[in-house]
């Protein structure tokens, strides 16, 4: 295989790669790279490139390098991408009714349903994104979901948000603010990625420690909206959840193709008897039914999976690539603002000089720009909440006998007008309108709702109560409910 590689300093190299061999690559902030294989088969995270084609990269943080190495764990991902087709023949069969096959009769018939753990640095999300392309690209009609519970990371939506989507197509990779592509959260219509439709909830937080209950809450939210898009009803019609997936979600392969989870790394690694990632990890075997563990390189954290989970499941240790690049906290810190800068203008990556066209993830560079819309609304117009205090130490820091004055689940709602609202560049979560079909109202059901969308505060006119709202489209949001975190983004 021969690949074409061309730097934002114009500068052009051709790399021949053997079979099971890897090209790496690293950049410098607000350069680009452009990629075209010249002949032969070679695949990003499990989607392939086509031959001919210019593929751009950019938007990364880290000093420049490129290197090509004979040293990759991607003959282990395929041999669990050729478990997991097992997995979901078995699961079509039974659906289909079937009888077992002769080979083996007693095997498992459930679909895989994949929990992904591993320590920071570990590659995890890159691991769930090479299991999801290589279903799609089987042929078989699957579309498996993807499930985020990484809020650091964001998924489809923002940081702070926890998401799913079913897949149907490869999942593209050009940068870092956009880690599983784009969706139609953000993208204009004309994209492809609008058939991604991610359901959303928002945590609103980096750190999974920040508010463990909160998270197991949206954790256990999301699992049962998964749950209740695959109980389909005699007619084929889906209970729940937006209607132009019901379609996708009533065939029998898109209800056999299972679901694969990408977590915090937080949940690999923890210290203390309070510790909260095992009741995380706790809740997302049970929203999820995972029947599946990978651990992804470590082997203290794949032992404790064995020791809790052996007897009930199924745990496999994985080896890390040696591609993964260790990231600081500051370099974390930029890629939130890349990725809430591309939430709110679309993903716009300079291409290198003499590269006339080339294409982000698969979209052309001109259809991924986008204008957002920056309004003027009253104090009065949204209501706005934050889940707990805005600092709030853990539960097990209180003195003995002392007791909460605001739960860690309780909404408070925000005074704009107060100071030190801390609403001045804040990331809302716009929630979803309640749903009619349920008359019972309740003091926590804001938790409960998913995300429509974000909206940053860009100014607070205090003394005529009235705020400007940057969102990535024109629409009232007059009547409507938000949710502050602790996130910030200035627009530079």
């Amino acid at each position: 295989m021969t690949t074409e590689a061309r730097s934002a300093a114009g500068t052009r190299r051709e790399w021949h790669l053997e079979p099971e061999s890897e090209y790496r690559f690293e950049l410098d902030p607000g350069t680009s790279l452009a990629i075209k294989l010249v002949r032969g088969n070679a695949e990003i995270f499990g989607s392939e490139l086509a031959e001919g084609k210019q593929y751009l990269f950019g938007s990364e943080c880290q000093p420049s390098t490129e290197y090509v190495s004979d040293e990759t764990p991607m003959a282990a991902y395929a041999n669990l991408h050729i478990a997991f087709e097992q997995m979901r023949v078995r699961a079509l069969r039974v659906v289909h009714g079937s009888p077992p096959r002769n080979d083996d009769p007693s095997a498992l018939a459930d679909p895989p349903r994949v929990l992904v753990l591993g320590p920071d640095n570990s590659g995890k999300t890159t691991v769930c994104k090479i299991l999801v392309n290589y279903a799609v690209r089987a042929g078989q009609g699957w579309s498996p979901l993807l499930v985020n519970v990484d809020p650091s990371e964001g998924g489809w939506a923002a940081p702070g948000a926890i998401s799913a989507a079913p897949v149907q197509s490869p999942i593209p990779t050009c940068s870092p603010a956009n880690p599983l592509g784009s969706a139609a959260t953000s993208a204009p219509t004309a994209l492809p990625a609008n058939a991604l439709l991610p359901l959303v909830y928002w945590y609103g937080h980096a750190e999974t420690r920040r508010n463990p209950l909160l998270m197991d809450r949206l954790i256990r939210n999301l699992g049962e909206n998964v749950k209740d898009k695959y109980d389909v009803d005699a007619e084929g019609t889906s209970l729940r959840w937006e209607d132009v997936i019901n379609d996708v979600l009533t065939c029998f392969e898109a209800r056999v193709s299972g679901l694969i989870v990408d977590t915090p790394s937080s949940f690999g690694a923890g210290t203390g008897a309070n510790d909260h990632r095992h009741k995380l990890i706790k809740a997302c075997v049970e929203a999820f039914k995972i029947n599946v563990i990978l651990v992804v390189g470590h082997e203290k954290l794949n032992v404790e999976m064995q020791r809790t989970y052996g007897s009930q499941l199924t745990v496999v240790k994985v080896p890390k690539s040696g591609g993964v690049v260790e990231l600081d906290h500051n370099y974390r810190e930029r890629i939130h603002n890349d990725q809430l800068h591309t939430y709110m203008y679309g993903q716009i990556i300079p291409p290198p000089p003499g590269i006339a066209s080339a294409t982000a993830g698969g979209e052309a560079l001109t259809e991924l720009t986008l204008a957002p819309s920056s309004t003027v609304i009253s104090f009065d117009d949204l209501t706005i909440f934050r889940v707990g205090a805005e600092t709030m130490a853990p539960s097990s820091a209180l003195p003995i006998g002392a007791t909460r004055v605001v739960s860690e689940m309780q909404p408070v709602p925000v005074d704009p007008s107060q100071p030190g609202s801390g609403l001045l560049n804040a990331v809302l979560g716009l929630l979803a309108p309640p749903n009619p079909e349920e008359s019972e109202r309740y003091d926590e059901e804001i938790l409960d709702l998913t995300i429509t969308g974000f909206l940053i505060v860009t100014n607070l006119d205090i003394p005529h109560r009235k705020m400007t709202i940057l969102a990535p489209n024109q629409g009232s949001v007059a009547g409507k409910t938000a949710i502050v975190g602790s996130f910030e983004w200035q627009d530079q």
